[in-house]
């Protein structure tokens, strides 16, 4: 039987992570599909995975008075979603499939349940999801800028 090790031994989320987790995190991971237009989650749904796109696109989206705006849209070997991590697990924002979209989903409890065990592991994963926020953040950053006409030249 195949698994997805692989797969995550060679996504750069996943590098320098030792082995022994990268066979923890195969057991909590598998194969999903979306069609373009369906969510893959929900803003204020229990937030219970995560996802690394292998195909497709994802546009983040937030919910305004009287519409969804995207925010960000994620494109293959993105990581997409870090509110299965912080408590009180619900999602702040929603993600669309915007195209066919394969995904790994990797199950946020499982994961969670891994870490609260090994303190090491839930260290790492708070290391490599802090560093994707402060990413994102800076992304977000730069389209305000960008929409209110700040950035200097």
């Amino acid at each position: 039987m195949e698994t997805l090790e692989p797969i995550l031994t060679q996504h750069p989320f996943f590098e320098g992570l030792d082995k022994i987790y990268l066979e923890l995190l195969t057991g909590c991971a598998s194969n999903e599909r979306y069609e373009g237009g369906e969510y893959l989650f929900k803003e204020g749904a229990e937030a219970n995975k995560f996802f690394i796109i292998r195909y497709g696109k994802i546009a983040v989206e937030m919910s305004v008075p009287g519409q969804l705006i995207t925010i960000y849209t994620h494109d293959e070997g993105d990581v997409v979603g870090w509110s299965w991590l912080f408590s009180p697990y619900v999602w702040r924002f929603s993600g669309r499939a915007m195209e066919l979209t394969r995904v790994i989903a990797l199950d946020g409890v499982c994961l969670r349940n891994k870490c609260e065990a090994d303190p090491k592991l839930g260290y790492e994963f708070m290391k490599r999801f802090s560093h994707k926020i402060m990413k994102t953040l800076d992304f977000t950053r730069e389209q305000i800028l960008d929409v209110y006409g700040l950035r200097q030249p």
